[in-house]
């Protein structure tokens, strides 16, 4: 039974991630941010950071509030997550690991 019970919260989480990685990739957040989140340039990175500070800065912007200039693009972006989204995608971001591709 405790198996069972382990299989289907492993499955639920595979299959959150799954959803908030096409997430991810669909709003583009790729293109600032990078393929794995680690961050391109001045668009900081977002892979591995506490799922309660991406929560809190993605609510953030979703009311408007920013912290830099650049940060006035993420509010439609941020905008158009649902509130379902937006904890899919703090948690997919806070759990992705570091690439081992990345290491230049």
């Amino acid at each position: 039974m405790v198996k069972i019970v382990l299989i289907g919260l492993m499955a639920n989480l595979l299959l959150g991630a799954e959803i908030a990685e096409n997430l991810y990739l669909k709003n583009a957040c790729n293109s600032c941010h990078g393929i794995y989140g680690e961050g391109i340039g001045t668009s900081p990175r977002l892979q591995g950071r506490k799922e309660a500070a991406l929560l809190r800065r993605l609510k953030d912007l979703q009311k408007g509030k920013t912290q830099t200039a650049f940060g006035t693009i993420m509010i439609s972006f941020a905008k158009n997550l649902d509130e379902n989204q937006t904890i899919e995608m703090a948690r997919y971001l806070s759990i992705t690991p570091p690439s081992k591709y990345l290491n230049f």
